[in-house]
């Protein structure tokens, strides 16, 4: 089993067992795994980051209205099927986080977009691997708490990659 292959089933497994799950009682009982893309190589990428300077602390709000405080720290550039997007790295003391909503938010994925922890790999370096792109817990249950996707972070190329829809 690859890497992609066993995450997948591991994060299936934990929704469907754990007690942390966003998952209702009554939504696991007929939870049968989450939808996803195919793997797609060409969306795990490494990234030179262009830092912020100076690096903002901008407040996010959720879904339930409260706010989360971030550092927009940085953005990079990339290709997807030979079209340049943009996207904006922000920070906290978790690491980085990057929110995003595609072309394919509200169709074939989570409207409020999804999100990704990027990797560190070395000075303004990330890895970032759109195949582990997931849905926020608010995609579930909406007595989650989850960060808006902020306007810069809205792109309008399509990512095959990651989670899809919730169904």
């Amino acid at each position: 089993m690859d890497h992609l292959t066993d995450f997948r089933a591991q994060k299936d497994a934990f929704f469907l067992e754990d007690h942390h799950s966003p998952l209702t009682a009554e939504q696991k009982q007929s939870f049968e795994g989450l939808q996803y893309f195919d793997d797609n190589p060409e969306l795990r990428i490494e990234v030179d980051l262009e830092r912020f300077d100076p690096v903002d602390h901008v407040q996010i709000q959720t879904n339930t209205g409260a706010v989360q405080t971030y550092e927009r720290f940085g953005r990079f550039r990339f290709m997807v099927a030979g079209e340049e997007a943009e996207l904006t790295v922000f920070r906290n003391d978790h690491g980085y986080f990057l929110p995003f909503a595609d072309a394919l938010a509200g169709k074939e994925t989570y409207g409020a977009g999804r999100y990704l922890e990027p990797e560190e790999i070395g000075d303004d370096r990330l890895v970032v691997d759109f195949n582990l792109a997931y849905n926020p817990y608010c995609a579930y249950n909406e007595n989650w708490s989850c960060p808006i996707t902020p306007p810069e972070n809205r792109i309008s190329l399509p990512i095959r990659a990651g989670e899809k829809n919730f169904i």
